[in-house]
């Protein structure tokens, strides 16, 4: 999308996890997160979603503080609400309990002005599907430097 700028992505999220399905969900941040989350001070590596009750929340999110706000406190790693339909939220709630699936943010980004978090529906590799996952790279990556050399 045009007018889609990514603020942070977890990398890690797509090599431990099988994603199934993703959703696009809303954030509820405050006044300085949003500036902060704006200026890309965002970190989603060890983040996780968790289904409180009928609402979905991002625990483990870390937004910096941001400098220039008065003086508010806030926990950096603090949970925050995904806004979701509830439609989305039965789904993932079935979905999660009857197929032991996960919930694993994969992308923070801004559409349109507003933070935007990128929810994946994963299930959990093995620790030969990962190393299947390393071979399957570093053969490609071998071709594709062959491929290069013959053409010189």
């Amino acid at each position: 999308m045009a007018n889609m700028k990514v603020i942070a992505t977890n990398k890690k999220a797509r090599f431990d996890y099988e994603i199934l399905e993703t959703f696009e969900a809303g954030i509820v941040l405050t006044g300085p997160e949003v500036k902060s989350a704006k200026a890309g001070q965002v970190s989603i590596k060890e983040a996780f979603a968790t289904v409180k009750g009928e609402e979905v929340f991002l625990t483990n999110a870390h937004i910096s503080p941001y400098k220039n706000a008065a003086n508010i406190e806030q926990e950096p790693t603090r949970s925050r609400k995904l806004l979701l339909k509830k439609s989305e939220i039965s789904s993932l709630i079935g979905k999660a309990k009857t197929q032991g699936l996960t919930l694993i943010p994969t992308k923070i980004y801004l559409k349109r002005g507003f933070v935007k978090v990128e929810v994946g529906l994963g299930k959990g590799k093995k620790l030969h599907d990962k190393r299947d996952q390393i071979k399957r790279k570093d053969i490609s990556r071998d071709i594709s430097r062959d491929l290069r050399e013959k053409t010189k």
